[in-house]
């Protein structure tokens, strides 16, 4: 069991609670706490005393998290750096897991010397650092430059998978373990990085043939590697074009994120469609899901 605790402010544990939102935490509220989360990674508690705990097996993503939006620089055994030796290689990363409303969406971009330097200069970085304008135009270029896979699971394909794994993080490793399977048909190489979002074990498990004849790495915050960032920004860009054809089908916007805007949206979509066609648009084991009346 590892554990966090850290002092915070008010304003502080608005900003750390959306951070355990995007992690479908689900709050409640126990003696001398303001409020209690647990995700599915860790349980986490802010305190009446402003005194901030969490703890869990794997609390390293979240920590890292915190500790980049406090601009406190991580002590804790986190690997946050791997050095990759290989000329050639794969970055995998994700979008769509922290949103209601969308698929989940795996992509992977295979890297060399040429094309890495390429996107380095052009700019290329994590998606999170990037408007949806400039995602679009930079993956145009990526997958003009380099083998890519790019992963879409559906709503609907969702909801059947986590109803089948009942755990996140072993959705997440099928698909980046998919991802990587599939540019290896294309380009084999031999080393692949990911972002670490859980037991280590769990993408080289999925892996199949092909992938289990590569050296598999992960460290906390990849996207700071060129090629996880290309991954992330094809993934982005693919989240939401699929979110823009939603809005197109249901004539209805749907919004990212978990918030009171995307929970009207639910109970809209509910109320012209039924609450059981969320399957077709949202990932329904939410705590959102169970706020549509």
């Amino acid at each position: 069991m590892n554990t966090y605790t850290i002092k915070i402010t008010a304003l502080q544990a608005d900003k750390i609670k959306k951070i355990l939102t995007e992690h479908n935490a689900i709050f409640d509220v126990v003696q001398y706490s303001v409020w209690r989360a647990k995700t599915a990674e860790c349980q986490a508690i802010y305190y009446t005393s402003g005194k901030f705990l969490m703890q869990g097996k794997n609390v390293d993503n979240i920590a890292n998290e915190i500790n980049d939006f406090l601009g406190i620089k991580s002590t804790n055994n986190a690997e946050t750096s791997v050095e990759i030796k290989e000329d050639k290689y794969i970055g995998t990363d994700e979008s769509g897991k922290g949103d209601f409303f969308g698929p989940l969406v795996i992509a992977g971009v295979q890297v060399d010397n040429n094309c890495k330097q390429k996107f380095i200069d052009l700019g290329i970085k994590d998606s999170k650092k990037l408007d949806d304008k400039k995602i679009l135009q930079f993956a145009n270029i990526i997958k003009a430059n380099a083998v890519h896979s790019v992963v879409v699971i559906t709503p609907i394909k969702y909801n059947e998978l986590y109803d089948n794994f009942k755990n996140l993080n072993k959705l997440l490793a099928w698909g980046h373990a998919r991802a990587i399977e599939n540019i290896l048909e294309k380009s084999p190489c031999n080393c692949a990085l990911a972002d670490k979002f859980g037991d280590e074990s769990l993408i080289q498990n999925a892996l199949m043939q092909k992938g289990k004849n590569i050296t598999l790495k992960q460290m906390v915050r990849a996207e700071a590697d060129i090629a996880v960032a290309a991954a992330s920004v094809l993934a982005r860009a693919e989240f939401v074009k699929r979110i823009n054809d939603m809005s197109i089908k249901y004539e209805m916007p749907f919004s990212k994120g978990v918030s009171s805007n995307v929970i009207e949206q639910a109970k809209r979509f509910a109320d012209t469609y039924t609450k059981q066609r969320l399957n077709e648009v949202a990932k329904i084991h939410f705590k959102t899901f169970n706020e549509i009346n």
